[in-house]
């Protein structure tokens, strides 16, 4: 949604970026173009008029023209402010002191209320909550059929009482569906109320009415993300009509502007909490403004991806692949598979990738990757057997026949992902002989010693850390001491450092570099 601006962003920082002073023309030229930059993504004009004041105000200052690097601190400068249009701080859910706690929903038709009152149960049930969904939405045509699926997938309690379709009384379902709650234990209740294809006063009548049913400790206005302007009036309507305690995004994921986003928290004065990036219930999550302005800013959001890898790798998955490192084991087929389906939980590769910082760059490449790639690769190990998962060594050609047939793939794309797989292989190897955990690359003899007919001596290879290298460590001179920090060489004992076939190692830099 914000790739566009993302690039205006990106282009106008690089053209600041060379400078090594930046005059008030500058900055103003700088602005000129941020503002323009912010209005073609459609955020409301109030709302870049104050933002544009107050980079011109600092950027002027004393933190930019005495600063090493303007450009860098310009980028700070526009950051800052865009974590503060956003709503600065992230805002939590207030919990009611006694259960249960009442969140109602509202919006326009069309916005996904429903949708996201699944998300937002299977969220709270994740967080150790045991929510209760409510059908108070008793006019759209099947809106209480599309909670009790919602609820069902989720795995959380629905109550709808009612058949819906213009059937029913939504305050009395309302009403009823707290001492429901107390009554099977639960500590937060999701109420689903109506939605209209405009606003009305028959539609701001019944969520009043409904509001003072349950005396709700949050109301969560939901905007749809990709309708631009209209969804800010939308939510000043609903803060005026109803009153609203916070924001949810819907459909973020969408390749609209994104003006509304960046809007509805300075116009309506409330906080955006939650986001909801897919179609998946999974797709949802807590809004932080600082990282939403550091994706804008093309600066990545590593956090979020922390915490997404968290939640996909399961604990006893992690224990596991530990272990296998400090025991030095190899890293095999199996283990490929298990991590690819990991990432695949994360979502799409694109979205992933895009979360890591310097992406920006590389968006169109980022888009042409096709997620069914993995699909194909998971085919092709789960025709293998399972001891040629665990040795690669086995797959001859023959075998490797018999696995493209049976996963539907030719000959060619078997040999690629054995390829790629050799590449992962030695890496974690690496990994663990860097680490010092043991199973790094073994020496190997040399090939000079194995001549036909002649029995050479065998060449001393001289190994960092062993007996030959402590022998030869370099002493201080008398007198001299080594600079703080320095580590002194000659206390090393023959154990501390991995043990190093140096020949070898000369012997494939030649080759390399042939």
């Amino acid at each position: 949604m914000f790739d566009a601006l993302s690039d205006r962003l990106s282009g106008i920082f690089e053209s600041i970026r060379g400078k090594g002073r930046l005059t008030d023309a500058d900055i103003d030229a700088t602005a000129r173009e941020i503002r323009l930059a912010l209005l073609e993504a459609d955020v409301a004009l109030p709302v870049v008029k104050t933002f544009i004041h107050q980079i011109k105000e600092r950027c002027k200052g004393a933190e930019v023209s005495k600063a090493l690097n303007p450009a860098q601190q310009i980028i700070k400068v526009v950051n800052e402010e865009l974590i503060a249009i956003l709503g600065g701080e992230t805002r939590r859910l207030n919990y009611a002191k006694q259960a249960p706690t009442v969140i109602m929903l509202a919006g326009l038709q069309g916005a996904g209320k429903t949708t996201l009152a699944g998300k937002l149960a299977k969220w709270l049930k994740s967080d150790e909550h045991s929510p209760l969904l409510v059908a108070a939405d008793l006019q759209r045509p099947n809106a209480v059929g599309q909670l009790q699926v919602l609820a069902e997938r989720a795995g959380v309690a629905v109550y709808a009482p009612e058949p819906g379709s213009g059937v029913g009384d939504p305050v009395k379902v309302a009403t009823d569906s707290i001492e429901e709650a107390r009554r099977k234990g639960h500590d937060v209740v999701i109420v689903d109320t109506a939605g209209r294809l405009g606003i009305d006063e028959e539609m701001m009548q019944q969520a009043r009415e409904i509001r003072a049913a349950v005396n709700p400790d949050e109301v969560l206005f939901v905007i749809d993300a990709m309708i631009g302007q209209d969804a800010v009036n939308t939510a000043e309507a609903f803060r005026d009509g109803v009153g609203i305690t916070g924001v949810v995004l819907s459909k973020l994921d969408g390749d609209a502007r994104g003006g509304a986003a960046l809007s509805v928290r300075h116009v309506t004065g409330q906080p955006i909490m939650f986001a909801s990036t897919g179609e998946k219930l999974e797709d949802f999550d807590v809004f932080h403004p600082d990282r939403m302005a550091s994706r804008i800013l093309g600066m990545g959001d590593m956090l979020t991806l922390i915490e997404q890898a968290e939640a996909v790798f399961e604990e006893d998955q992690k224990e596991e692949m530990t272990q296998k490192l400090l025991k030095g084991e190899d890293f095999t087929l199996e283990d490929f598979l298990e991590q690819m389906q990991a990432i695949r939980k994360m979502g799409p590769i694109g979205n992933v990738l895009k979360m890591m910082p310097g992406m920006g760059q590389m968006r169109q490449q980022i888009d042409a990757i096709d997620d069914k790639q993995i699909d194909r690769t998971s085919a092709i190990i789960r025709s293998m057997t399972p001891a040629e998962r665990r040795d690669s060594a086995l797959i001859n050609g023959s075998r490797r026949l018999r696995i493209a047939n049976g996963s539907g793939v030719t000959v060619s794309e078997v040999n690629q992902l054995l390829s790629r797989f050799k590449d992962a292989q030695k890496m974690m190897r690496g990994m663990t002989g860097a680490m010092g955990l043991g199973g790094g690359t073994k020496a190997t003899k040399s090939p000079y010693n194995k001549r036909k007919g002649k029995k050479t001596k065998k060449k001393p290879v001289v190994r960092r850390g062993g007996q030959a290298a402590q022998n030869a460590a370099p002493q201080l001179p008398a007198g001299m001491q080594l600079p703080p920090g320095m580590p002194d060489l000659s206390q090393l004992n023959a154990g501390d450092l991995p043990d190093i076939d140096f020949e070898q190692f000369l012997k494939d830099q030649n080759k390399k570099n042939q």
